[in-house]
């Protein structure tokens, strides 16, 4: 079973078990349209909750889940990811892609040169940003000095061609920009 991260618990919101939430789905209000979420604390274990209730709060999201009913209850479940098994996730429409399909394709830009695998996402103000890293030092999406890493901005200009099936992505990306 594969899991998609779409979002992260937040801080307790009130005293009845709420909590916020920080959304990664686009709009925001959309994570609350899945009524199953598996909860990984940071090294931990995933466990099933079933959400309760939430809404929209300002640009977060605020959910309480079944089974947490105070705010002791609620800061347990804080720094939490959010997942969703990736088959619950709508179908993508033509060029787009869930970052999770992408984690650890090849990528190659348009003179051939081998950047390295897709180890993570980063979201920064121009928009998401693919890192990818090659092939030398340590396991991927782990800091390693030795590790070279691509910073490539994930939208329909720079990337041409993605190949699930191959495990591929054609980036239009130099080598040496860095």
């Amino acid at each position: 079973m594969r899991w998609v991260q779409l979002g992260r618990i937040g801080a307790p919101f009130g005293l009845a078990g709420w909590v916020h939430v920080s959304s990664f789905t686009d709009p925001p209000g959309a994570l609350l349209e899945y009524g199953d979420w598996a909860l990984r604390p940071e090294g931990g274990e995933r466990r099933l909750h079933r959400l309760a209730e939430g809404q929209v709060h300002g640009e977060r999201l605020v959910a309480r889940l079944e089974g947490v009913a105070s705010r002791d209850g609620a800061a347990l479940l804080t720094g939490a990811w959010v997942e969703v098994e990736r088959a619950a996730l709508p179908p993508t429409g033509d060029r787009e892609y869930y970052r999770a399909d992408l984690i650890g394709l090849e990528v190659e830009n348009l003179e051939g040169i081998a950047l390295g695998r897709v180890a993570y996402f980063i979201d920064a103000p121009a928009g998401a940003v693919m890192v990818v890293e090659d092939r030398e030092g340590g396991a991927p999406g782990t800091p390693d000095a030795t590790r070279r890493q691509h910073w490539v901005l994930a939208d329909l200009a720079h990337l041409r061609r993605v190949d699930l099936a191959a495990g591929r992505i054609l980036v239009d990306w130099p080598a040496e920009l860095e």
